[in-house]
């Protein structure tokens, strides 16, 4: 059986990639911070293919005891999913430090945090993949969002560099950066904003997350090894 662990796993595209990889057949450990009611009705839905885990990955020691959890049950892990993140939308001139802390730690800051350690096991197997979720905001960068943007930005350079390091050892790092998302995140938009984002993309819808989640899955179990270091982009065409 093989074992992904997958952060940020109990709303959005988070809990659609433990469905998918859980109705697959692997074993599924994931993250949630606060929301446990959602993630132990997942658990209970998957029971024995999916296990949850309060987290927070801003949280190094925490991240740290995770990890070490994590790989004293299942021996080593063959996929890391980094796809835990949080949002604070402001413009730049209002935003207040912890709003840019807060944004960076959760999205950036944390997938340095599991990757180190879960990554380090893969090398040492000489075998595994590292997927990570960033934005088409990482990519352009969204008015709003300098905090967002930075931190997927960032996710982008982290994992290219990974991938420069990892490869050598049969490890591979990617990354999934969509569009807007059918999430509750796009359902709290006004009409009028809603459509106006719309006119943005050729195929005039959002992504699916299960759409979303076919990519990552593709990466995880059958892209080819060579497929290192890529940002793979989903936004409808909007380019």
């Amino acid at each position: 059986m093989k074992r992904v662990v997958i952060s940020g796993g109990s709303s959005g595209i988070g809990k659609n990639l433990v469905e998918t990889f859980a109705g697959a057949g692997w074993k599924v450990h994931f993250t949630f911070h606060s929301n446990e009611t959602a993630a132990k009705e997942i658990e209970t839905r998957f029971q024995g293919k999916a296990k949850a885990h309060r987290l927070d990955v801003a949280n190094r020691e925490a991240c740290d005891a995770f990890c070490k959890e994590v790989l004293k049950e299942e021996g080593s892990i063959d996929v890391l999913v980094n796809n835990a993140g949080i949002t604070k939308d402001k413009l730049l001139f209002s935003m207040q430090d912890s709003e840019w802390q807060d944004v960076l730690q959760t999205n950036l800051t944390g997938v340095f945090h599991l990757t180190r350690r879960f990554a380090l096991d893969m090398l040492k197997k000489k075998r595994g993949r590292v997927i990570n979720l960033s934005s088409v905001s990482g990519i352009h960068g969204l008015p709003g969002q300098t905090n967002y943007s930075a931190s997927k930005a960032g996710i982008i350079g982290f994992t290219k560099a990974l991938a420069k390091e990892a490869g050598p050892f049969g490890v591979t790092a990617n990354v999934v950066a969509p569009g807007g998302v059918e999430t509750p995140m796009i359902g709290k938009l006004s009409p009028e904003a809603r459509e106006a984002l719309l006119q943005t993309v050729p195929l005039r819808r959002f992504c699916g997350v299960e759409e979303v989640s076919r990519v990552v899955f593709f990466l995880a179990e059958g892209a080819p090894d060579y497929l290192n270091g890529a940002v793979i982009v989903l936004d409808g065409g909007a380019g």
